[in-house]
């Protein structure tokens, strides 16, 4: 008689909740390794070649598997995908990190699951009830009242910066996990980067600087990191996850994520994280939990 392994034995909702966590741990790593590699690379020369250099392993997966190429009304929701989480979050929060610390980008980045749910309920003509548009609210009145409270004219260009990033993301995330259904987890991300590359590689090369003689080891292997882990790995993780146990379910995940950011910030960054912005994040996240309770 054939034995059943442990892992077969999880259904799919098990490993979707498994690949989801994970890709949520990957993503916590992401504001505190880009703080610290914009401190030596140019933003938008980050930005571009940590796309190129993930779009060039999308393109070894897809073609070491045998993918076949996307049918022609995956194009567009591709394109957005792409313009949503592998140019414009990146761009955004790496823009937005040189006005703000990692540990406060990580208070907007609670809005996320709320930005996804929006965009959801957008794209898919979901009804929710009246109580989730009144979490939806009270959360963002919480992210903008931390921000005037810690004084918004220090930097009013990083704070905004980052809920531009959120709008950004939370689109991508929403077209993505519907596009996941019928074109399948990792490949999403493999052919959303594949779209990106012939801007990305182009605008890299051009933004390089001339000598990076003076970059250190730490900006090297940060740049390894956004590249490696938050661009691409991480979604092959995220994107299976939302396919095998539902992007409503799978997606909660995503709350944890500014709990393992500011841990990172604390403990990598040596940078200080107030009661006020735990408590602040705590309550997001509240918010955020009730909205996608009656997102449905």
């Amino acid at each position: 008689m054939e034995r059943t392994s442990p892992l077969n034995a999880l259904d799919n909702s098990t490993q979707g909740w498994i690949n989801g966590f994970i890709g949520v741990v990957i993503f916590s790593g992401s504001l505190p390794a880009t703080r610290l590699a914009v401190m030596e690379f140019d933003p938008v020369f980050l930005t571009m070649i940590r796309a190129a250099i993930a779009a060039a392993l999308g393109l070894l997966l897809l073609w070491l598997f045998k993918e076949k190429r996307p049918a022609r009304t995956q194009w567009v929701p591709l394109l957005i995908v792409s313009l949503g989480v592998v140019i414009g979050f990146p761009l955004l929060t790496a823009l937005a990190l040189q006005y703000v610390t990692s540990a406060h980008s990580i208070v907007f980045i609670g809005l996320l699951p709320l930005a996804t749910a929006v965009f959801g309920v957008l794209r898919g003509g979901e009804r929710p009830r009246p109580v989730f548009w009144v979490f939806s609210i009270l959360g963002s009145a919480l992210v903008m009242g931390y921000a005037f409270a810690q004084g918004v004219s220090a930097a009013p260009a990083g704070d905004l910066l980052m809920l531009l990033a959120v709008l950004v993301c939370g689109l991508g995330y929403a077209e993505g996990a519907k596009l996941s259904r019928s074109l399948g987890g990792w490949q999403v991300i493999c052919w959303a980067l594949v779209v990106s590359l012939p801007v990305v590689l182009p605008l890299g090369l051009l933004l390089a600087p001339p000598s990076f003689a003076g970059i250190s080891l730490t900006a090297w292997l940060s740049l390894g990191y956004v590249a490696l882990f938050s661009m691409l790995i991480g979604f092959v993780f995220w994107y299976r996850g939302l396919a095998q146990g539902g992007i409503a379910a799978v997606g909660q995940l995503q709350l944890l994520q500014p709990f393992f950011g500011l841990a990172l910030a604390a403990g990598l960054l040596h940078e200080q994280v107030s009661l006020g912005m735990v408590l602040v994040t705590v309550a997001v996240i509240a918010c955020v939990a009730g909205a996608k309770k009656f997102a449905r």
